[in-house]
């Protein structure tokens, strides 16, 4: 089966085909510097030539560029390093001390091979200081071993760092593999510079995202071509393809929402939350009224019958926080498909008891906050009569993240979290030192936050829905 892959946006076209892009003055200086200092590839080079590299360092890696003899921009990368996602300060460094100039060597005629230039500078200034130092009272059997620890430190330590700071970088070589791997770099800078100018969660994420998929592109590249990885490949370009077509299409619509909002007088007041989802700042008071979205009851529609069963419904649940990894967002809202409340590892019979509830009555692909069912439980009176939520909410989040069970794990703001954790009819009100007074949010600032999980959701089970779980159990029997 063939599959369709959208194009690229234009913006996107040019990162990465040739080196410096952005900064072609860059490539003039460092060009001659080559020159002057180093090898220059040319017809004469063999497969043992190491030609001086010109690396163009960037947020995820470097890619490393050759001088041709002939003046013209190399077209294809001699390596890529690709460091890996969530980088600490410390492998941060790493990058950058593997990506320095290289070092200057001095050639020695008397025996084979080559000292650094760094190494002999040292040689000779610690045996200057050594000199004085005896002049100067300094036993000989403490000024000698230094005289000679240095040189040798001089010499053989960079090459111990290199080793150490490859642990945390791969390294693509070949023309095949250093192509394709341009080509998903080229891709992942559109999503890096989406991120950079936006405050939008998904922006970002979809920006680790592409760091990872390079990440993971790089490792079947170190040792195999292009040909004998390519199922794995193809499908990490086509996702890279998509991730660049909706960073795209978010951006399209909060260009023409910026537009509408733009041509409409707003007072200002305090926005609904920066954090994941990213919410447009508006005024509480003056947002419109959302439409009749999931989870919500704000106004009369028509709804399947209560003894029927939706299929494709989804449960929104907050729980404690929690980083998935060091650096990460703060999770602490999920949102799993209904029937991951049968998976064996959850509650039972109370997993299997909430889903009746939470499938009886809804819309196709409906989010059901959890505190909406607890509205329908009459405000939480009626739910021993179903089963422990809180015992079972754990168990889901457990096979989350235990990787058992498909969600999308959000970061809510504040009072975005404080709204879904209420009922459709609720409010919530927050003090604000600034006006002296408390702002009222209510069930059209909890719209759009559903609103908002809802399009994220959307967008992500495109092709492919939310995974419960193996082993299910069968819902309740329903009465014919």
């Amino acid at each position: 089966m063939t599959q369709t892959l959208h194009t690229p946006p234009q913006t996107a076209a040019a990162h990465h085909q040739r080196p410096f892009i952005r900064d072609p003055g860059r490539w003039e200086k460092e060009s001659s510097r080559a020159l002057r200092t180093g090898h220059v590839r040319d017809s004469t080079c063999s497969a043992a030539c190491q030609p001086v590299l010109v690396h163009e360092r960037t947020s995820w890696g470097w890619l490393a560029w050759t001088v041709l003899a002939d003046g013209t921009l190399p077209e294809v990368p001699h390596q890529i390093g690709v460091l890996t996602p969530s980088a600490t300060r410390t492998q941060l460094l790493a990058l950058r001390w593997l990506t320095r100039r290289p070092a200057q060597r001095i050639a020695l005629y008397t025996v084979p091979g080559s000292l650094r230039f760094s190494a002999a500078a040292v040689a000779l200034i610690t045996v200057t200081a050594g000199l004085l130092a005896t002049r100067h009272g300094v036993p000989i059997d403490v000024a000698l071993p230094t005289m000679l620890l240095a040189p040798l430190l001089a010499e053989h330590l960079p090459g111990r760092m290199d080793a150490r700071a490859d642990e945390h970088v791969r390294k693509v070589e070949g023309v095949n593999a250093c192509r394709y791997l341009q080509r998903l770099a080229t891709l992942h800078t559109s999503l890096v510079q989406a991120a950079a100018g936006s405050d939008r969660y998904e922006l970002r994420r979809f920006a680790e995202v592409g760091h990872n998929l390079l990440w993971d592109a790089a490792g079947p590249l170190r040792t195999h071509d292009t040909r004998s990885a390519s199922e794995n490949l193809i499908t990490r370009e086509r996702l890279m393809l998509q991730l660049v077509d909706q960073v795209t299409q978010i951006i399209e619509r909060t260009a023409r929402e910026d537009a509408v909002d733009a041509d409409q007088p707003r007072e200002p007041g305090r926005p609904l939350g920066s954090y994941p989802p990213v919410f447009r700042r508006t005024t509480p008071h003056s947002m419109p009224s959302a439409p009749p979205l999931k989870g919500t009851v704000l106004m009369p529609q028509p709804q399947p019958s209560p003894a029927v069963r939706t299929p494709g419904v989804y449960l929104l649940f907050a729980h404690e926080p929690y980083y998935p990894g060091p650096g990460t967002q703060e999770i602490n809202t999920t949102v799993v498909a209904a029937d991951s409340l049968l998976h064996p590892q959850v509650r039972q019979p109370d997993g299997t008891r909430i889903h009746d509830l939470l499938t009886q009555g809804r819309q196709p692909s409906e989010i059901i906050p959890l505190a909406t069912l607890t509205h329908e439980l009459g405000g939480g009176d009626d739910w021993p009569t179903v089963g422990d939520w809180e015992r079972v909410t754990t168990d889901l989040l457990q096979l989350v993240r235990s990787g058992d069970c498909d969600a999308l794990s959000l970061g809510l703001s504040e009072i975005a979290r404080a709204l879904v954790c209420t009922g459709p009819h609720s409010h919530v009100r927050l003090y604000d030192a600034t006006a002296d007074g408390f702002i009222d949010y209510g069930p059209p600032e909890r719209a759009a936050v559903l609103a908002e999980v809802d399009a994220f959701l959307a967008r992500l089970v495109t092709e492919q829905d939310l995974w419960p779980g193996d082993g299910l159990l069968a819902p309740l029997a329903r009465p014919a």
